[in-house]
């Protein structure tokens, strides 16, 4: 009985097989299964955050898009914006003044902060916003509420306008 080699004729199987997959796609009239998503994704991106809207009875997170669209806004428009401005833009926006913290402009000898902290509490978890050369600009994030119940450590500055 003679033996035939098995592996010449897989690996012939084989290529025939992966060429044949590869020329599925140059069928004439075949569609893609899917396109490209290099160019998609600018537009979708600034669409997105262009339609961000404030979700009443929503959580931060799904808050947070809103909440730096408009503190975003607030730094195009005065890119030396205090904490009263990011407060105001917020309470303009929709949310409850009510539920707002924020840090000093000043440090106890009259010179600039550093950075300022600005929140939203929702719920049982807050928005927090913070700008200035510590922060390396602005920046936000979600953080549970703490178990003071309030937003941001430290010192804060009535909100009395």
């Amino acid at each position: 009985m003679t033996r035939r080699p098995v592996a010449p004729a897989l690996a012939a199987l084989a290529l025939a097989f992966s060429a044949a997959l590869a020329l599925t796609g140059c069928v004439p009239g075949a569609t893609p299964s899917s396109t490209p998503t290099a160019s998609a994704t600018p537009t979708a991106t600034s669409t997105a955050a262009a339609e961000a809207k404030l979700i009443p009875g929503g959580t931060a997170a799904q808050n947070l898009p809103f909440f730096d669209q408009v503190n975003k806004a607030t730094l195009a428009a005065n890119p030396e914006a205090k904490g009263r401005d990011f407060i105001d833009a917020l309470v303009a926006a929709g949310f409850t003044k009510a539920d707002m913290q924020v840090t000093v402009d000043t440090t106890t000898i009259g010179l600039k902060a550093n950075s300022i902290q600005f929140s939203v509490k929702m719920g049982d978890t807050c928005l927090i916003g913070q700008n200035g050369a510590d922060a390396g600009g602005y920046n936000s994030m979600v953080t549970p509420v703490l178990s003071t119940g309030a937003c941001l450590i430290g010192q804060t500055r009535a909100i009395d306008w």
